[in-house]
């Protein structure tokens, strides 16, 4: 006879993963009115307002004595287009369907995940792929935003300047990413692993 070893979580653990389960609904929601939210707001194309970055940018702040205005290097700033080409109009709203699709997948996946766990399955090939997808889905949500987010302070600064100003900053931040994509990787490897010696030792007993 076969036996199947399950681990029987705690009446803790329950609580803790039911308030998880509670808490990615939340998130989930939140993104997803977030993004209808600034989606609404800039789809009339007036007045739009976007995020940018700047380098070697020298501007004026009144952090001097009495208000004094004083030279500051300038690194991010919210800049008011009148108005978007339309391929950074496109740009803004794609990036805020990439915020919301990434925070719905990757909560997605450790609801999912939380649920096997709490009837008893840690490893398996299933929760393997849901670590694995939600890993991955914020590597590559936290690359695209800020992507699209760039291409949008593109078109809203040459609109303000009349293509001048070539000051723009396309860039992501790797540190963050870098961790991001050990940490999944490590998930999965774990979890492969897991799934691996459960598997042996059940065909074992």
């Amino acid at each position: 006879m076969t036996t199947i070893h399950t681990y029987r979580p705690s009446r803790s653990d329950i609580v803790g993963m039911w308030a998880f389960l509670g808490a990615g609904v939340v998130i989930a929601g939140g993104a997803v009115a977030a993004a209808v939210l600034r989606i609404i707001e800039v789809l009339p194309n007036h007045d739009v307002q976007v995020g940018a970055r700047f380098s070697g940018t020298v501007a004026e702040a009144p952090i001097g004595p009495d208000g004094t205005a004083l030279p500051v290097m300038l690194d991010r700033a919210t800049i008011t287009a009148e108005s978007l080409p339309t391929a950074s109009l496109v740009a803004l709203v794609i990036e805020q369907v990439a915020a919301a699709l990434t925070i719905v997948v990757v909560v997605t996946c450790l609801v999912i995940l939380s649920r096997s766990v709490m009837r008893g399955q840690v490893f398996s090939r299933r929760n393997t792929r849901l670590v694995t997808t939600a890993g991955f889905t914020g590597l590559i949500g936290f690359a695209a935003v800020p992507f699209f987010g760039n291409m949008a302070a593109n078109g809203a600064f040459a609109g303000l300047s009349d293509g001048t100003f070539d000051n723009v900053v396309m860039s992501v931040d790797l540190t963050p990413l870098i961790l991001i994509a050990f940490i999944a990787a490590m998930a999965g490897v774990v979890f492969a692993i897991g799934d691996r010696l459960q598997r042996d030792t059940e065909g074992l007993v």
